[in-house]
């Protein structure tokens, strides 16, 4: 990715979010996903910060923003090891691709680039759990037959080891142990590590992904709130008949410690491939939703909207509960079915948890539905079949407004989709870096909102 390229999509997300304007001599083009058009050339990374210095308030954060500016830079233009076959190849591959509207989320903060060669997914790495004992901690459910004992690594017996990232120990936040060798690669998410296909583990990693603002520590109630949502959401597929898998997350521990935390995921099935990976070519040549599609590329994207949107629908029609599970939480098998994972960014509309903003009223949970389920894991991956070649425009959003519009039957939901002049998109630079939350107003940065985009269902391109 050239400069220019790279500084286009930054100025055309900030366009976006309303936090500047382009100027003048600015290229742009028509876009139809997020907003109306889009930044197509004529600027450099040395303009856009100019632009953000001259908007920016006071105790706007413009010194980081244009440090993660940097970071991802460096990132897109790093030389990159081939994919290998193993169970973290989707995740190399998504990991390569980047963040379907933000624009710098190859940035890791903090971390120089041999550390993210070490650890980054997109490098594909094998390392070591590094391991802590701690005394007294909350546990819940069964740990896996390779954690190591106590005694194993020279701890007293009344301590449980747990699992430390080699970047948290590196950096001194937690003392370790030398002990068992549990080899592991990093997933998408780079805080998740795949001991098997089956067995993942999630630790605390002292760095910030998609803003500054967002450290990738693990705050004790998300766990607790993630098991409890996800226990929910097994027995409604159940009793909705649904081809919709959960991860198992019943196995976590903490010591009160954003830094001192684990959770294991179970996989129910191998063969998921995350949303994230499916417009991602392989280094054999096919996008990878022409290999779990058999090449079938509307049939797989028809049948994976059909569920898609008839679970997220009846969740938020029937229970009340919009999930935040976007295209990296969300994987599809080849035969259709949905695998979710990591549940403690939903929102109910009531509920005791942890954290007060899992709970919402209708009109949050609706945006919720359309930034996360609409945008991320459907207007996105149509909009990119067809840059690829791989479907016509037309069809491919015909399919997403068709299969939506079967699937809803409250006119409130309605009206918030397919029928909205026009639909609600996240601010992501202006939460996650830039603008403090004092000004924002957002207790979640994650659920913060910029101007609303065109609708798509509703201006599709002509057939």
């Amino acid at each position: 990715m050239t400069e220019a390229e790279f500084a286009a999509r930054v100025l055309t997300a900030l366009v976006r979010e309303g936090y500047v304007r382009a100027p003048a001599h600015a290229a742009t083009e028509p876009d139809g996903f997020l907003s109306d058009a889009r930044v197509s050339g004529g600027v450099s990374l040395a303009e856009v910060a100019a632009l953000v210095r001259a908007e920016a308030a006071e105790d706007d954060d413009v010194e980081g923003f244009l440090a993660e500016c940097g970071e991802a830079f460096l990132a897109e233009g790093a030389e990159l090891p081939p994919v290998r076959p193993g169970v973290t190849r989707h995740d190399a591959l998504a990991a390569r691709l980047g963040h379907p509207v933000h624009p710098l989320g190859r940035a890791k903060a903090g971390l120089t680039s041999s550390e993210i060669a070490a650890y980054a997914p997109e490098y594909q790495p094998t390392f070591e759990l590094a391991w802590t004992g701690v005394t007294g901690p909350v546990l819940r459910g069964e740990l896996p037959s390779w954690w190591p004992t106590p005694g194993s690594l020279g701890l007293p017996g009344d301590a449980v080891p747990f699992p430390v990232h080699p970047l948290t120990a590196d950096k001194g936040l937690v003392p370790t142990v030398a002990g068992r060798r549990v080899p592991v690669s990093p997933t998408l998410s780079m805080r998740t590590l795949a001991v098997t296909a089956a067995e993942h583990v999630k630790v605390p990693l002292p760095t910030a992904t998609l803003g500054r603002r967002n450290v990738r520590s693990i705050k004790p109630g998300t766990l607790v709130d993630g098991a409890r949502v996800q226990r929910l959401l097994s027995r409604i597929a159940e009793a909705e008949g649904l081809p919709v898998l959960l991860a198992d997350e019943q196995t976590y521990g903490h010591a009160h410690d954003p830094n001192l935390a684990f959770l294991v995921r179970r996989l129910p099935v191998s063969d998921a491939v995350p949303v994230a990976a499916l417009l991602a070519r392989t280094p054999e040549g096919p996008y990878v939703i022409e290999e779990v599609s058999s090449g079938d590329v509307r049939r797989f994207f028809d049948a994976y909207l059909h569920t898609l949107f008839a679970w997220n629908v009846a969740l938020f029609e029937r229970h009340g509960i919009a999930l935040e599970a976007h295209q990296q939480n969300v994987s599809v098998t080849p035969r259709g079915e949905l695998l979710l994972k990591d549940n403690d960014g939903a929102m109910l509309a009531s509920g005791d948890f942890e954290d007060p903003r899992m709970v919402g009223g209708p009109e949050a949970r609706a945006r919720v539905f359309v930034t996360i389920t609409l945008h991320l894991c459907a207007g996105a991956v149509a909009f990119g079949l067809a840059q690829r070649g791989l479907l016509p425009l037309p069809d491919a959003l015909g399919l997403v407004r068709d299969r939506l519009a079967e699937a809803v039957t409250d006119p409130f939901l309605r009206a918030r989709t397919l029928d909205a002049p026009r639909l609600p998109a996240k601010a992501m630079l202006t939460a996650g870096t830039l603008v403090p939350k004092a000004r924002t107003g957002s207790a979640d940065i994650n659920k913060h909102y910029g101007p609303p985009g065109p609708n798509y269902l509703r201006e599709l391109p002509c057939r």
